[in-house]
């Protein structure tokens, strides 16, 4: 499959998954003889990965580091789920934040919402007593 289906499919730009193979974080992708990639469901399935770590705010470097964990294999698994707690953790405390800034904006929200509610009250009363 050619980077533009691949990038349709998964939703990354073909400029962000010619990133990702530059520095390493997805394998180097076949070629066709032309040059063009050729890309099997292995390079799907690891783009997809990364995609969803991504979005979960998991940094380039962090996730470069855990794909090497994970091609070296057997004996590093200690380190591959140290990093994903770390991240987990790192996550929570986002998600922390998020919360936090969502109740102040509810609260501006309802203030708004209450100070308009007042003016057309006060705007029907007015008009009420003329």
């Amino acid at each position: 499959m050619n980077i533009k289906k691949v990038s349709e499919l998964t939703g990354v730009s073909a400029d962000t998954i010619r990133y990702y193979e530059r520095i390493g974080l997805i394998p180097p992708v076949p070629r066709h003889k032309s040059g063009v990639r050729n890309f099997t469901e292995h390079e799907i399935g690891i783009l997809e990965f990364v995609r969803c770590f991504r979005k979960a705010g998991m940094s380039v470097e962090s996730l470069i580091e855990y794909i090497a964990l994970l091609e070296k294999g057997e004996g590093t698994e200690e380190a591959r789920l140290a990093l994903l707690i770390e991240q987990r953790e790192e996550m929570d405390a986002r998600i922390y934040e998020l919360n936090q800034a969502r109740e102040r904006l509810n609260y501006k929200i309802e203030n708004y919402e209450n100070q308009i509610q007042k003016r057309e009250h006060e705007l029907f009363d007015e008009n009420k007593e003329s």
